[in-house]
């Protein structure tokens, strides 16, 4: 089933797009990495239930959007009510994140809650990349998937770093506790400061937005959190700040254990 389109959804002028019913059918048939399918408002079932189908598959997220905003956005360009927007990189699926953690020698995983700044999802792709991170998980719905500001940003490690999108963070954390990882959880509330985290064995870190942070059921399922310490008048720090903190204290504790 569709959605409603939230903040993330709509395409930036750099981004690679698809445009039309044709063009967006071959490339779910043709398994092109796709961020996301944007559908006009009102369009006939007869003629997106085939797309539906085939994004549900891939699961390639579909938002609804007003026709009005898609053509401001499009400049004019023909759309025939449908725009998928091109991934700058492979983005891989719950199986995919599965052999990637088989066939990692001791694994680190960062997670990333209510993340939609595209900047800052390139920023973090650059930390997991200098700090030997497994994967990166993302949820399918709230996230900009990896565009090209992502991609840019990021200074080529979406060419070295997994971008996992899934359903849910929950159930994922709890198939990573069944595999042995502990979760940690970064909450500016936290009475235990991020260097208490022992990162030694498999770890995975959850990385909220700035200001609202981990949503509390994420918090309810990870096995510990910790805080940043803050000195100044800044309540806390921006997701890829607080991001690369934490997973560098990650990787000093992997070179000195």
């Amino acid at each position: 089933m569709s959605r409603r389109a939230r903040p993330g959804d709509e395409p930036s002028g750099e981004d690679e797009r698809l445009t039309g019913r044709h063009a967006v059918e071959e490339a779910l048939h043709a398994g092109v990495a796709l961020n996301r399918i944007l559908v006009a408002e009102h369009l006939p079932v007869r003629v997106i239930e085939r797309i539906r189908q085939l994004a549900r598959e891939r699961q390639v997220p579909v938002a609804v959007v007003p026709r009005a905003r898609l053509e401001a956005m499009l400049g004019g360009e023909a759309h025939q009510g449908l725009v998928a927007l091109v991934a700058a990189a492979p983005l891989l699926t719950e199986a995919d994140l599965d052999g990637i953690l088989d066939g990692a020698e001791n694994p680190f995983v960062l997670l990333l809650d209510g993340i939609q700044d595209p900047h800052n999802l390139g920023a973090i792709l650059r930390v997991a990349d200098a700090t030997g991170a497994s994967a990166v998980v993302v949820p399918r719905h709230g996230a900009p998937g990896v565009t090209a500001t992502v991609a840019r940003t990021a200074a080529g490690a979406t060419a070295w770093v997994p971008v996992v999108r899934v359903t849910n963070l929950v159930p994922m954390i709890d198939r990573l506790k069944a595999r042995g990882m502990f979760v940690w959880g970064a909450d500016p509330e936290a009475t235990e400061p991020y260097t208490a985290l022992d990162a030694r064995g498999a770890t995975a870190l959850v990385v909220g937005a700035e200001g609202r942070g981990i949503r509390p059921l994420v918090k309810a399922h990870a096995d510990g959190m910790v805080a940043i310490p803050m000195a100044g008048h800044v309540a806390s720090l921006n997701a890829a700040t607080a991001a690369a903190v934490l997973a560098f204290e990650v990787a000093r504790q992997r070179r000195e254990k």
